[in-house]
């Protein structure tokens, strides 16, 4: 039985002028630009896909960045689902290397094209939930593939303004997707959908290098001269936190370290999830009067906020249900409906950033504790559930990507020119909202967590003092480690060149483990460049000297080697021994098992 041609086209979705063979052809290219630039596109409707024929794709390539826009012609709105601007067969080798940003910041993928791999624990679709296509590997925002023996291949979102953009992978498919969330377009209206870019080349580095500066271009940054260092109470005391354990870690820094400038008070002042003006009874009461306590011995007051979430028994969500995101029936919809949950006092409730009323809020609780507080940082946790999937806008009109920015500038407007740390965050949607941004998942004083936080810390070094400041999380160089696992641990967070944050309770720390604290103050703002993404040796540049960062990830003990460009001396930074004159040429440590190394060398003549 034939099939008529209005019934193909809604099976391919393709545009009308493209028939179905010429979308077969065009799937079948390999992945350079040319075949980017012939590739097929179609529009998926959300719902019956009766109009989708109106709407058309034009894509505008200039070199390798690529603009598009989507008309509908038609006269009836036509709701979609997904715009798909590229799609072929990317024709690699089954072994190609895989890197994959996250929606979510915890979410990173690796591995290879036959065996993608989850570099986090809490991925976007188990953990987080958002939806994908059965069969899928979704990745969001950046894509690079490395065959072997061949270039890398990037292929990059560089604008986060309105949509999410995916990359769909399956054997022998990509798909370059734009979601654009079930919204309807209107009969003559256009959208302006986010720019792509690809660009392939030896060098995987100066390949991320140009995609950062071309988002930097079009999200600036915010900038600040050096990345921050302090304090954070959270990895000693938990949501058990108290104003005494607060000030006597300060009296120690006061004395010992006062290069640790920031003074963070974590989970637990608050009485509830959402109140974030209420001090909560357990922290001793007055959290203001311990920011200014902070603020008069010459240091900064910091504090962590969730800003777009509250639980059901909070103030705020009590006395205004309407801020909050909704259900279809247009009561709040409950996180765990869509999505996960939340840590404590779930389900949390999210904030709706379209409703100018709850922008209101968000910007007074800021304001106020910018200036009657004097909390010049601002650890915000949780904000993927600002770009929420699933549930209802105060603006119909608005996708997430869109709600979660306009809180965050709300946000903003309030902290004035206080210091924003992202976490938990949509991490593409929060591009030049935030002037730090958490690379990892939450440390803890295991081996596993070490290591599986130092690998996704550095897949990211690209980033920081570009798009913002890394922070790898806080440092910990107390508990159940052994010295090695410590040390593996210090070199890793050096060689971030990121934020540096304590988390330990600095008033039972030995003296010995306070002066390694001392030896990565201050953090030298340069991420360290790796030969390759076993991450074994690490090369920070800085004025006069050369660092070598060497961590062995094995059981085993394993020698480790870097090359010199001249003669150096060299000095192992951890043990404070001079190890030498060493000629140019290759330079071999051995380390022992799950171990790191920090080697400085300055030119010797």
């Amino acid at each position: 039985m034939g099939m008529t041609r209005r019934a193909a086209l809604r099976l391919f979705g393709a545009a009308p002028w493209l028939g179905i063979d010429s979308i077969r052809a065009a799937a079948a290219r390999t992945l350079d630009l040319e075949s980017l630039k012939s590739s097929s596109w179609r529009v998926i409707p959300a719902g019956d896909g009766l109009g989708v024929e109106s709407v058309r794709l034009t894509r505008s390539w200039d070199g390798p960045l690529c603009r598009s826009r989507l008309v509908n012609t038609g006269r009836e709105p036509v709701r979609i689902k997904e715009v798909v601007l590229v799609e072929l067969d990317p024709s690699l080798p089954a072994e190609t290397g895989l890197y994959g940003e996250g929606f979510q910041m915890l979410s990173q993928t690796g591995g290879s094209l036959a065996r993608p791999a989850d570099v986090g624990d809490y991925t976007d679709e188990r953990h987080y939930k958002i939806p994908q296509p059965d069969g899928t590997r979704a990745v969001h925002g950046l894509l690079v593939l490395s065959a072997p023996g061949d270039d890398h291949r990037l292929l990059a979102f560089t604008s986060c303004r309105r949509f999410d953009g995916r990359f769909y992978l399956r054997p022998g498919s990509l798909q370059v997707v734009i979601d654009a969330e079930g919204l309807a377009i209107g009969p003559g209206q256009g959208w302006d959908l986010e720019e792509i870019t690809f660009r392939s080349g030896p060098d995987r580095d100066a390949l991320l290098g140009t995609l950062a500066r071309r988002l930097e271009q079009n999200h600036p940054p915010l900038k600040t001269p050096a990345p921050p260092s302090g304090w954070c109470s959270w990895y000693c005391f938990g949501p058990r936190v108290t104003a005494e354990q607060v000030l006597a870690n300060l009296d120690v820094i006061a004395r010992s370290i006062p290069g640790l400038r920031y003074i963070q008070i974590d989970d637990g002042y608050q009485t509830a999830m959402g109140d974030w003006l209420d001090t909560g009874d357990a922290f001793g009461g007055g959290v203001a009067a311990v920011l200014r306590q902070i603020l008069e011995r010459g240091f900064e007051p910091a504090i962590w906020v969730a800003p777009f979430i509250a639980e059901k028994g909070s103030r705020v969500f009590r006395e205004h249900p309407e801020w909050f995101v909704a259900d279809a029936s247009g009561a709040p919809l409950a996180a765990d409906k869509v999505t996960f949950g939340g840590w404590r006092h779930g389900p949390w409730f999210a904030l709706d950033g379209t409703h100018p009323e709850a922008r209101r809020h968000l910007e007074r609780v800021f304001r106020t504790m910018r200036e009657q507080w004097g909390c010049t940082y601002f650890k915000l946790d949780a904000n993927f559930w600002g770009a929420m999937h699933g549930g209802r806008f105060h603006d119909p009109r608005a996708t997430r990507i869109e709600a979660y920015r306009r809180g965050m500038e709300a946000v903003r407007r309030g902290a004035g020119d206080a210091f924003l740390l992202g976490c938990n965050h949509p991490i593409w949607a929060s591009l030049g909202l935030i002037h730090g941004s958490r690379s990892s998942n939450d440390i803890k004083r295991a081996w596993a967590r070490v290591a599986g936080t130092a690998r996704q810390n550095l897949l990211r070094n690209w980033q920081s003092g570009r798009l913002w400041w890394n922070d790898p999380d806080a440092v910990v160089l107390m508990g159940d480690l052994s010295e090695d696992e410590f040390l593996f641990h210090a070199t890793a967070i050096y060689a971030t060149g990121g934020m540096l944050l304590s988390g330990d309770d600095l008033t039972a720390i030995s003296p010995a483990r306070l002066a390694r604290l001392r030896k990565l103050y201050p953090p030298t703002g340069v991420p360290a460049r790796f030969t390759d993404d076993t991450f074994r040796v690490g090369v920070t540049d800085l004025p006069g000297r050369r660092v070598f960062c060497l961590l062995n990830w094995s059981d085993a003990p394993e020698t480790v080697s870097f090359r010199l460009p001249g003669p150096h001396r060299i000095r192992d930074v951890w043990r404070d021994v001079d190890l030498g004159i060493h000629p140019a040429g290759v330079v071999s440590q051995t380390l022992p098992a799950r171990c790191g190394r920090l080697l400085a060398g300055t030119p010797a003549p």
